[in-house]
């Protein structure tokens, strides 16, 4: 479920440059999405290039994560350590159908 719309990803908070694919150059997007497994939820931000965002992606929409990989990263940044793990998907689809919400008269 999208938590958060999609947005575009900063690559340069100075500067505010937006982060690009390198192999396609399409403009990357961070969508937020609400992942529940064993009693558990977490909100993790999936970078999506922009053409891959398909469907109304507002918050509380159901959505299908095309080709998600997790990928562990770390690097030090005025001598203190970073690390976590960076979600990626090919494509970020709404599941909602265009009649959802409405009554039959």
């Amino acid at each position: 479920m999208v938590a958060k719309a999609p947005q575009p990803k900063v690559r340069d908070r100075r500067t505010g440059e937006i982060a690009t694919d390198a192999e396609t150059g399409a403009k990357l997007m961070t969508v937020d999405v609400m992942f529940a497994a064993n009693d558990e939820v977490e909100i993790l931000s999936v970078t999506v290039p922009e053409p891959g965002i398909s469907g109304d992606l507002t918050m509380g929409t159901p959505a299908a994560l095309t080709g998600l990989i997790a990928r562990p990263w770390e690097n030090e940044f005025n001598g203190q350590k970073r690390h976590g793990i960076a979600f990626r998907a090919v494509a970020v689809t709404s599941l909602a159908t265009a009649g959802t919400g409405s009554k039959a008269a």
